[in-house]
């Protein structure tokens, strides 16, 4: 009977794997052919911010896939989250914040395409001391985004500032020097100021326009694609995903009322003097003293101009207010941003304007997916006209002249052009505030980690404080329950079988036993807790609930405890196949989970790449070279070469059974007679030095013998590991099973 549940639960094990590598292998295929795509019509190049996937560090969770809003931006390749369509990656960052490793950084420009940007630190603190720069012109989109900076740089700055007044003291006179000055009203600027003001601190906020920035100037009732937000004075306001332009200022208006917050709009802030402590704004109104100063100004003042004749006349605008104004007007949009993509849609459904699109791309590749969906179908249906790989050349008060990339003149008449076609950083204003300015090529940019809270100096504190005492605490929880429980069955466990049966406590400790029964209750419980972490990644609900990587911190306690807990549940004994079977299962699929993180660990990658077997050849050889240069100097060099010769040059490929049962043999090898040469070295600084650049170079070996082997590996491992975890579970219930059928008493007798 045993035997057949066994067999059962193995075959149940083994269609699952299928199942799943079937699966993976789909969607592998998949995503090489999105990428292959992307890659031939040229939509690699990322807008923004945008994920780099490290393979060193990957495990392949897989959790990170669906945490976009906009949609499936990563996918599978050799078992590793990998960018696919980067021309949709607006930066929402959520990847690296659902990745329990931190295997993803988010990066900014690529090597064709540098990116330049206020060079500041990862609390948003430029080049001049005392000078904050976040939003969209820190190179940070979104408004969720914006509007998190805003509140991290406002409680940063809360614990910088010096406090002069008592907090909830009500908001200063123009006389009065503030604690921030903060330039531009919108979403990073507002909830800057509303931190602040929640902490007691003073705040003038100056724009140029009118409260609500670059929203502000969005076409009536345009959606504004978001995620829940939480401000000071207005929780849970923007508890929605979607809401509309009106809305969000509607909202923006009631935290000025509600914080007390001094908005002057219609302010031009030209020039900035003094020092950290002790600024004055130049503005045409009067000087403004702050003793900080914060810039979210946005980059809608600098609108990007086409230079070409015409552009000055009043026909030429650079943003949408009312669709409606434009009714049977010929009107030509510039741009395929979701700007343009967006405006282009407004005037289509909203008025009765002819519009046409001019975009110099072959596609719409630079806005979200619903926009692309949404100017698609207009198109389809005949509502506007997309004219790809074109340019404007020219504008007149009738006409616009356009030119294709093959040289095609195109004329079409025209009442109104807007260009929408995004905004230039507005570098004589930030040389005018003292801000140096650094080019991006791929290169991470320290304000944009969204896994860092950046709660406050006080709050990043105690932040690792509690991390390290959870830590502790799991390890003080765990000895506690295997001393509580050894304690318990102190002078049982440690009896022979004969002996235990003369036991008084025989009845109540055994596996059938009031205690022993009970203790397999807690630990089937605290078994089943293994399976909450793949849950929270993939049930949307979850997402965003906790820290993914104290989730995994939960998942790695209990893969630990789970063993010792149900050894003392059967008694340190085996008395029947099953309960065998379950209890291998488990330490098994322990094993496992430990094993195939190193496994993942030991491909060769680069920068978020995987390399080819060429190229750590080649590192090979370098790092070969460059420790016998290192051995001439030695006492007797024909040892030590020896001994490098023999950990560097046996590159024939090898078998993954070779790889399992004797690389661990061998790196143990190799370190034992590297501590044997330890005496040939004069100071501890040049033997280390010897032994990390031998140990680099063996390691740059294993990758490259076993490098077709390890790629294969490391996508079946994981699919071992849950196929493990999933015969783990049918063996507990059959295991339940048979114990309550034959009435706990399995082994009663033992």
């Amino acid at each position: 009977m045993e035997t057949l549940f066994i067999v059962g639960s193995l075959l149940i094990t083994v269609v699952g794997a299928v199942w799943q590598l079937s699966a993976r292998r789909k969607r592998q295929l998949r995503s090489e052919a999105e990428l292959a795509e992307a890659v031939e019509q040229r939509r690699t190049l990322p807008p923004t911010l945008y994920p780099i996937v490290d393979p060193d560090k990957c495990i392949g969770s897989l959790s990170c896939l669906k945490a976009c809003p906009e949609g499936d931006i990563l996918g599978i390749i050799d078992g590793k989250a990998k960018l696919i369509h980067a021309d949709r990656c607006i930066g929402h960052g959520q990847c690296a914040l659902e990745c329990p490793v931190g295997a993803i950084r988010l990066v900014v420009g690529t090597s064709e395409r540098g990116v330049d940007l206020p060079e500041v630190d990862e609390y948003f603190e430029s080049s001049r001391a005392g000078v904050h720069v976040i939003g969209e012109l820190g190179g940070m989109g979104l408004i969720k985004n914006a509007v998190s900076q805003g509140k991290q740089v406002g409680r940063r700055l809360s614990e910088l500032v010096e406090i002069a007044a008592p907090a909830g003291r009500p908001a200063p006179s123009i006389e009065e020097l503030v604690d921030v000055a903060i330039i531009g009203a919108g979403p990073a600027g507002l909830s800057a100021a509303a931190e602040l003001r929640s902490l007691g601190r003073s705040v003038r906020v100056l724009d140029q326009q009118t409260t609500g920035g670059t929203i502000a100037q969005y076409p009536r009732q345009k959606l504004v694609l978001t995620e829940p937000l939480e401000l000071p004075f207005v929780e849970g306001r923007l508890g929605k995903k979607i809401v509309s332009k009106e809305e969000l200022l509607e909202t923006f208006h009631e935290l000025v009322s509600r914080g007390g917050i001094r908005v002057e709009e219609g302010v031009k802030v030209s020039g900035l003097s003094g020092s950290d402590g002790a600024f004055e704004l130049i503005t045409e109104k009067g000087p403004v003293a702050a003793r900080k100063v914060v810039l979210a100004t946005g980059r809608r003042g600098s609108p990007r101009k086409l230079g070409v004749p015409g552009e000055q006349l009043a026909k030429v605008t650079y943003s949408l207010a009312d669709a409606e104004q434009y009714d049977s007007c010929g009107v030509l949009v510039v741009g395929g941003g979701d700007s343009a993509v967006e405006a282009a849609v407004q005037l289509a459904e909203k008025s009765s304007a002819k519009v046409t699109v001019s975009y110099r791309g072959p596609s719409f590749t630079r806005c979200r997916a619903v926009n692309q969906r949404r100017i698609e179908q207009l198109r389809s249906e005949g509502k506007l006209d997309v004219r790809f790989n074109t340019n404007v050349e020219s504008i007149d008060e009738r006409t616009v002249v356009l030119r294709s990339d093959a040289g095609e003149e195109m004329r079409l008449a025209n009442d109104f052009v807007l260009v929408l076609a995004g905004g230039e950083l507005p570098v004589q204003f930030l040389s005018s505030m003292g801000v140096e300015m650094r080019r991006y090529h791929g290169e991470e940019h320290k304000a944009f980690n969204p896994t860092q809270g950046r709660t406050g100096l006080a709050k990043e504190r105690q932040a690792r404080e509690a991390r390290r005492q959870e830590m502790l605490n799991y390890v003080l929880v765990g000895a506690f329950v295997v001393a509580w429980l050894s304690w318990v069955g102190r002078g049982y466990y440690t009896l022979s079988q004969i002996e235990r049966l003369r036991s008084p406590l025989h009845a109540t400790l055994k596996s059938a036993g009031s205690w022993g029964h009970g203790v397999g209750i807690v630990a089937t419980l605290v078994m089943m807790g293994n399976f909450l972490y793949p849950l929270r990644k993939r049930h949307p609900k979850l997402k965003g609930v906790g820290s993914i990587a104290r989730w995994l911190d939960f998942h790695v306690f209990v893969g630990f405890m789970s063993p010792l807990v149900i050894a003392f549940h059967a008694a340190f004994q085996s008395k029947n196949h099953l309960a065998t079977a379950t209890a291998t299962a488990l330490v098994v699929v322990m094993i496992t989970g430990v094993i195939g993180r190193f496994l993942y660990g030991l491909v060769p990658s680069e920068r978020g790449s995987m390399l080819e077997r060429a190229e750590v050849v080649s590192r090979l050889k370098m790092e070969k070279a460059r420790l016998l240069a290192l051995l001439h100097e030695r006492h007797d060099p024909a040892r030590l070469e020896e001994l490098v010769e023999w950990a560097t040059g046996e590159l024939s490929a090898g078998s993954l059974f070779e790889f399992l049962v004797h690389a661990p043999a061998q790196a143990i090898q190799l370190r034992l007679r590297i501590l044997g040469v330890r005496s040939m070295f004069d100071d501890r600084r040049q033997y280390n030095d010897f032994r990390d650049e031998l140990l680099k170079a063996s390691l740059l070996r294993t990758q490259a013998r076993f490098f077709g082997g390890l790629k294969k590996l490391m996508g079946s491992w994981r699919i071992a590991h849950a196929s493990l975890a999933v015969f783990l579970v049918v063996a507990i219930v059959l295991h339940i099973g048979v114990s309550l059928y034959f009435g706990y008493g399995l082994g009663s007798a033992g």
